[in-house]
């Protein structure tokens, strides 16, 4: 009976109060977290004064460990490692007025992370949004600097400003690397791109998890028939937040504009026949060995579906290449306004 009268009277009622219970539970470790970061702060800043103004060394943390922990023996975070990092954290930020509010929105640990690897303040301010935004998990945010996704997110090529909606432009952005370095291969200079593509499949882990750990695979060669006649993709993944399919086209030489025109036939084709009902317009991503930017760019502007360009290299070279490429700091402030 009750059964029967959850499902016919009270299942929107009942959906609407869950929500409502996981919304205040979110908001209570909100309002924690915020509590615990201006405490980790304030005592940071206590520890920094004292140090300024007595001349004490490091060896104070070690002191006012042990005596915290004579008072507080089970309460965690204050050994003498963390209040070192409270004060580390207490200097790193404290002349930077637009960061303090932001580091309170993320966990400690976190913090900590984007502290230790990241010395550029529009470095972390990029992780700590991301991780705000996006949810990321400790071990997704270390892959995701590991990955130089800072970097490559304000490099990449797309046109997906154009053409996908607001709410998923900055996440397909994070989708498409401007270059993924495939070490994992025992591929020569010299390879075809069957030879590329098989090897890319042979190992498939390794090239999911540099292509950015959230994609799965759906197939190589994947058919689709137009007109009665069989076209064959290279890759086809599936991207889970964004919940698109990603069609990945590759190339041994120079990027061509007319890989455009082909990857947009494809996705139409992705669109119309193979796209569930609740999954978004499926995305593109030419990889090739090489390519000319403003060649790129030119070949993105008129084109209507959601593709961008990288390159690819067998080995990693490309920190070196992205000293220059980069775009001024005004330019990435602007881009991570946007975020």
């Amino acid at each position: 009976m009750t059964n029967n009268l959850i499902e016919k009277d009270y299942s929107s009622f009942i959906i609407e109060i869950k929500n409502k219970i996981r919304s205040s539970q979110y908001e209570a470790m909100k309002v924690v977290n915020k509590t615990l970061i201006n405490l980790y702060w304030g005592i940071g800043k206590e520890i920094y004064n004292e140090q300024q103004e007595k001349g004490w060394g490091k060896s104070i943390v070690e002191v006012l460990a042990s005596e915290i922990k004579k008072d507080f023996p089970n309460v965690k975070g204050f050994s003498a490692r963390n209040l070192w990092n409270m004060r580390n954290f207490y200097i790193e930020y404290k002349d930077n007025e637009f960061l303090q509010p932001l580091v309170a929105e993320i966990s400690w640990s976190k913090n900590i992370v984007i502290i230790d690897r990241c010395k550029d303040l529009l470095e972390r301010e990029f992780y700590i949004k991301m991780v705000k935004k996006y949810g990321w998990t400790k071990d997704t945010l270390i892959n995701h600097i590991e990955n130089k996704s800072y970097q490559k997110y304000l490099l990449n090529q797309t046109n997906f400003d154009e053409t996908l909606p607001k709410k998923y432009i900055n996440q397909a952005k994070l989708a498409v690397k401007d270059e993924y370095v495939f070490d994992f291969m025992e591929l020569s200079e010299q390879h075809s791109e069957k030879e590329l593509e098989l090897s890319l499949v042979n190992n498939i882990k390794a090239f999911l998890e540099e292509m950015g750990g959230n994609f799965a695979f759906m197939g190589n060669q994947y058919r689709i028939n137009v007109g009665g006649e069989d076209f064959y993709i290279d890759l086809l993944l599936y991207h889970r937040s964004l919940k698109s399919l990603v069609a990945i086209e590759l190339k041994i030489g120079d990027f061509k504009p007319e890989f455009v025109g082909q990857l947009q036939f494809y996705l139409t084709a992705l669109d119309k026949q193979v796209k569930l009902e609740d999954e978004n317009f499926p995305i593109g991503i030419i990889i090739c060995k090489s390519k000319n930017r403003t060649v790129v760019e030119y070949a993105l502007n008129n084109s209507a579906k959601p593709i961008g360009v990288a390159t690819y290299e067998i080995i990693d070279s490309l920190p070196e290449k992205m000293k220059d490429l980069l775009p001024s700091p005004e330019e990435i402030e602007k881009r991570l306004n946007n975020i």
